[in-house]
């Protein structure tokens, strides 16, 4: 009876935050983390954890069609991940290649458009795994509705150092001037890897770190990253929905606040940085409430008839 009650609870609780919504972000990225620490505390293997874990990736391709995100990233096996013993290892490669599998003949992928892509460095990963990912791949190719990027084999810092290391390669050669460097740069020597920046991290399992994912996509990019403690096997679209929620808050807030910062600097500075200024407050004016965006108006076209207390006298402009 009570379970029953609770889930009323939830399902009335989801209706409120959808209404709430306005929209959502582009990219979602998820680190799935507990998936061990759910199975150790039920006594049950680790392996099991981690099918439970696959559920919840499942519902989340769901979650993310239904409120129009059109890329979703998730973090299934990193190049620590290797460190791990020998017998999990398996375990992992074969749910991998299961579910690879199964996901790229699920009428619900087809059904949503879902493309499914791996990044990382999958040449690392057995053979088997390998030719789960280029079927996966190629049966949902012509999708573009919503992208699945499955990180195998993945790491940041290593992705980072990589491109890096092409672009001294190239400047030792004399192929790439060192003056023409800049981010489309780095960008073209990265893993054949996400289509969009990264709006927002989720961490499931209460650690609050990014562990080395997607560092240019997200960081650059300034994306918010939000730590919940439900285990990854117990995240609920409800909590998706609560994440959504304040990513929201915290873009508006973030938005407005480089409005007002801006429009500071147009009323104090006169030179260069005035138009860079200007530039931030064209794009952000819409966050200010609608009583400073009329001071903006008022500050932008200083008319006497619309302004009546601007002695013509003492604008600047009237020379």
């Amino acid at each position: 009876m009570l379970a029953r009650v609770r889930e009323r609870a939830v399902r009335w609780y989801e209706r409120v935050l959808e209404r709430e919504l306005s929209g959502a972000p582009t990219h979602v990225a998820v680190i799935q983390d507990g998936n061990r620490r759910y199975a150790d505390e039920r006594g049950r293997e680790t392996t099991d954890g981690h099918r439970e874990g696959a559920k919840t990736t499942e519902a989340m391709l769901d979650w993310c069609d239904d409120l129009g995100i059109r890329e979703l990233t998730l973090y299934a096996f990193s190049t620590e991940n290797f460190e791990r013993p020998a017998d999990e290892r398996e375990a992992l490669f074969d749910l991998i290649e299961e579910k690879l599998v199964e996901f790229a003949d699920a009428d619900r992928v087809h059904d949503a458009e879902v493309r499914i892509r791996a990044i990382g460095e999958c040449h690392r990963l057995p053979e088997r795994v390998r030719e789960a990912v280029r079927y996966a791949e190629d049966r949902t190719r012509g999708y573009d509705r919503l992208q699945l990027n499955i990180a195998l084999a993945y790491g940041g810092r290593a992705e980072l150092l990589g491109a890096a290391r092409e672009i001294a390669r190239e400047v030792a050669d004399c192929d790439l001037d060192p003056a023409d460097i800049d981010a489309a740069t780095v960008d073209d020597r990265l893993y054949d890897g996400p289509e969009r920046d990264v709006d927002l991290i989720i961490r499931t399992g209460g650690d609050e770190r990014t562990s080395n994912f997607l560092p240019w996509h997200a960081n650059g990019n300034e994306a918010a990253a939000y730590f919940c403690t439900p285990y990854w096997p117990e995240f609920r679209r409800v909590d998706f929905l609560r994440i959504i929620r304040t990513y929201q808050h915290r873009q508006e807030s973030w938005r407005r606040t480089r409005a007002r910062r801006a429009l500071s600097l147009v009323r104090a500075l006169g030179s260069t940085e005035l138009a860079e200024a200007r530039s931030v407050l064209d794009r952000f004016r819409d966050a200010l409430p609608s009583g400073e965006r009329r001071a903006i108006d008022i500050d932008e076209d200083p008319d006497p008839d619309l302004n009546p207390d601007l002695d013509p006298d003492l604008d600047p402009s009237a020379d």
